[in-house]
């Protein structure tokens, strides 16, 4: 028997005997993670998913891919996802009239439920591709902290509500306070980082242009780095990285990055809430007799409605490219295969983690599945 664990954290009852109770439903039904061993399990894998494709599409923007390209390439291996954990999880055992399969559930009249699945993939849509472009200007370790923290403080407490308050207030919102404190910590850092390298750049050699009008910042390597590679946290190493990245930042105001981080972070905050009514329709909205959306059934439709909206914003950022990034086509977005499978990557992990966190959110309660963040 575990004395404390996990669940104790997110204030949900523990003494849980790992080898003894069921993880998972074997039966007739579809297969449905029950126990809370079984929530463990899915909320720390989707812990490591969530927390490794972010710092990979970081990295390929540095390294100077466009980023609605790697935001193309990232969508259609997140929908792919979602595809095979319904055709699998969602299909395996046999379903019957309360629990049927997902492509039974496909064919009945649900919609209410679907709509707010779709409503949660539009607004994680939205989220993450504002990321995209926060983790540029306030840099990645930052903007995961300001992000992650508003889906916590609004995303939990609302779910916290949906899901009858099956977990210990005083725990989860003391956890809630200290997220909380980090949006505030997290914001402070950003203007401290921002004024350090203000600071740092101010005496550069006149060879080195930075401004709001004029995006060349280029010097002689011999200037910045004396032929070696520039030390983290320098001066030329903000200019070398600001030569290789795709979304120039120099002379662009602190202000920005932290308004796109706040928009990601709301924006996150709500799909949890979303996929929470859309599975356990706790407003009523289905016809009676109506089974409720299978995790499985809802994580496709939330996954199609995300994979839609990324595709439309994306192809639109193509032609007509916002933050000064230079106008690409789908010509040559076909033809750039530098980083593609870097990005694709990112999709499966982004989509089997967000999967394993709703898949433990229903064992487990959503609120306490958002800690994932």
């Amino acid at each position: 028997m575990i004395g404390f664990s996990v669940m104790d954290f997110f204030g949900i009852p523990s003494s849980i005997n790992l080898s003894t109770e069921r993880i998972i439903y074997r039966g007739l039904k579809v297969y449905i993670v029950e126990s809370k061993g079984g929530a463990i399990v899915c909320m720390l894998l989707a812990l490591i998913f969530l927390g490794t494709w972010p710092a990979i599409l970081t990295l390929l923007e540095r390294r100077g891919r466009l980023p609605q390209h790697t935001y193309l390439d990232y969508t259609i291996t997140n929908l792919l996802a979602a595809v095979i954990i319904a055709l699998t999880f969602g299909e395996i055992g046999k379903g019957t009239n309360d629990s049927p399969n997902f492509l039974t559930q496909l064919s009945q009249d649900n919609w209410p439920s679907v709509l707010f699945a779709m409503a949660g993939g539009v607004v994680l849509s939205l989220g993450n591709l504002s990321a995209q472009y926060a983790w540029a200007f306030v840099g990645l370790s930052v903007t995961q902290v300001i992000t992650a923290s508003i889906t916590v403080v609004i995303g939990t407490t609302m779910n916290y509500f949906l899901d009858d308050k099956i977990n210990k207030a005083e725990i989860l919102f003391t956890g809630v306070g200290c997220f909380l404190a980090a949006v505030c910590l997290g914001s402070a850092v950003h203007a401290s980082n921002a004024a350090d390298n203000k600071e740092k750049l101010k005496n550069l050699p006149s060879g080195c242009i930075v401004g709001a009008e004029a995006m060349d910042v280029s010097m002689s390597k011999e200037t910045i780095t004396n032929n070696d590679k520039a030390k983290a946290g320098t001066a030329g190493f903000l200019i070398e990285l600001e030569n290789r990245r795709a979304i120039k930042v120099f002379g662009k105001s602190t202000l920005i990055g932290l308004a796109i981080a706040f928009f990601a972070g709301v924006s996150f905050s709500l799909f949890s809430p979303a996929f929470n009514l859309a599975t356990n329709d706790q407003w009523h909205t289905l016809k009676e007799g109506v089974p409720h959306l299978s995790v499985y059934t809802t994580f496709f439709y939330f996954s199609v409605s995300c994979f839609v909206l990324a595709i439309i914003l994306n192809i639109t950022f193509l032609y007509h490219p916002v933050l000064n990034l230079p106008r690409s086509s789908l010509k040559a977005y076909l033809r750039d295969w530098n980083g593609r499978g870097w990005a694709f990557l990112a999709g499966f992990l982004c989509g089997f983690g967000n999967g394993l966190q709703f898949m433990g959110g229903e064992a487990a309660g959503y609120a306490a599945a958002d800690a994932v963040q």
